[in-house]
């Protein structure tokens, strides 16, 4: 169950990351920095962010739920 848990959280934790880079800058930040703030046709849909939104939020909620699931489990089995 652990391993699985693992497996589950490193997935998650990619995804995440991936995720997170996909949305658009807001501005100001390091998202210009790196060519962010160049306007593309292609991100500009508020169908898109909105459903790169929901699956953020849902990824990240599993995320969070494996992390809560892992720490049980050491706790139970007394590791750490």
């Amino acid at each position: 169950m652990i391993i699985a848990t693992s497996i589950v959280l490193a997935i998650t934790s990619v995804l995440m990351v991936i995720l997170v880079l996909m949305h658009k800058g807001k501005g100001g930040g390091l998202s210009d920095m790196f060519g962010g703030g160049i306007s593309s046709s292609l991100g500009g849909s508020s169908v898109v962010e909105r459903n790169l939104d929901r699956l953020t939020i849902g990824v990240g909620l599993v995320w969070v739920a494996s992390i809560v699931v892992l720490g049980l489990l050491f706790k139970s089995k007394g590791v750490g």
